[in-house]
């Protein structure tokens, strides 16, 4: 789906960009009238947690930035659902909103959006060489004048937008679908419900496909095969499970299995709920490191186990995001089309 963006303005202002997840806020500097609006030179990355908030990241950014006195607007892309110009992040404490933002950093034109909004709007600046097919090949798809996509991510939770197209016109849909409830489809993951639950109450699909939620499913083998350990000890960390899973631990080999089977049912189950029939993409952070496992797992065929709609769903590509910074590009597109409306 790419596409060059329209010429917005003579003028080569910076606009800055955020990305806020529950682990790392990113922030870089956007040109909203470039072909290519996100400058890649200008991208830094921070922990979350060494900022009390997120004007006072992007104020110690911008003072490392020479370009500092051209910023004349921001696009900031945030882990939670956006109201009247405000968001509680669902993964981290920080309450953010555009008035303060504009206020911390004297900027009239603020912008707050999902994450997954920015991660659906980048899809339509991805390449050949910023994907790789999970299932396919399957080539990647040229805008039509009508489209809808699904972009999902598993990092330390779970993000759903939808990308649509009508008439020619672009906009993204911000979901909370990753709260939705999680329907196991084998007699293994009902054991695993039936696990998680005694823990959460409901169980939603991030508590299984997202970082925490392959510490998870470990934990839930473990009790099924009456391993569970009764005595303290240290917290299992998902880069964990992926390492023994790697080194041919049974049981981390097997956590992992799981929860390429359930991101694949989960991924096909959302592209019915929007009819999302032009694609699946995957991003997040552990899509591009888990991309071997998911090639080879039961991903795809979960995704198409749709009972009367799968030989529709054969025909529907799914796709790893292999940029590594989509949801920086995605506010970068938004910029620029934001700038584009304003030229009209």
């Amino acid at each position: 789906m790419v596409e060059r963006m329209v010429q917005a303005s003579p003028t080569r202002a910076s606009v800055l960009l955020a990305d806020i997840g529950g682990t790392h806020a990113r922030f870089a500097l956007g040109d909203p009238s470039a072909a290519r609006p996100l400058l890649d030179h200008s991208i830094v990355v921070f922990p979350v947690d060494r900022f009390p908030s997120l004007a006072d990241a992007a104020r110690h950014y911008l003072r490392e930035r020479p370009a500092t006195a051209r910023v004349r607007g921001v696009v900031a892309a945030v882990a939670g659902p956006v109201r009247e110009g405000e968001a509680r992040m669902t993964n981290h404490p920080w309450v953010v909103s555009e008035r303060r933002i504009g206020e911390a950093l004297e900027v009239g034109d603020v912008a707050l959006v999902n994450d997954f909004v920015a991660q659906a709007m980048a899809v339509r600046q991805l390449g050949d060489a910023d994907v790789a097919p999970v299932g396919g090949p399957f080539p990647v798809p040229a805008p039509g004048r009508d489209a809808t996509a699904v972009v999902l991510g598993a990092g330390t939770g779970l993000g759903v937008g939808v990308l649509v197209r009508r008439e020619g016109r672009w906009t993204a849909l911000a979901t909370e679908a990753g709260h939705v409830g999680f329907a196991p489809g084998t007699a293994e993951e009902v054991a695993v419900l039936e696990r998680l639950s005694r823990d959460y109450g409901r169980v939603s699909n991030e508590r299984l496909a997202s970082g925490a939620g392959l510490v998870n499913l470990h934990r839930a083998l473990a009790d099924i095969d009456g391993e569970a350990s009764r005595s303290p000890q240290p917290a299992l960390r998902p880069e964990d499970v992926t390492a023994g899973a790697a080194a041919g631990d049974a049981r981390c080999v097997r956590a992992l299995a799981l929860f390429c089977a359930v991101f694949g049912a989960i991924a096909g189950d959302l592209v019915l709920a929007y009819g999302a029939w032009d694609g699946a993409w995957l991003g997040g952070g552990l899509a591009p490191l888990l991309l071997p496992a998911l090639q080879r797992s039961a991903f795809r065929e979960r995704f198409e186990d749709k009972g009367r709609h799968a030989a529709a769903m054969r025909a529907v590509p799914t796709f790893a995001v292999l940029h590594p910074q989509p949801g920086l590009l995605g506010a970068a597109v938004i910029a620029a089309d934001r700038a584009a409306a304003d030229a009209r």
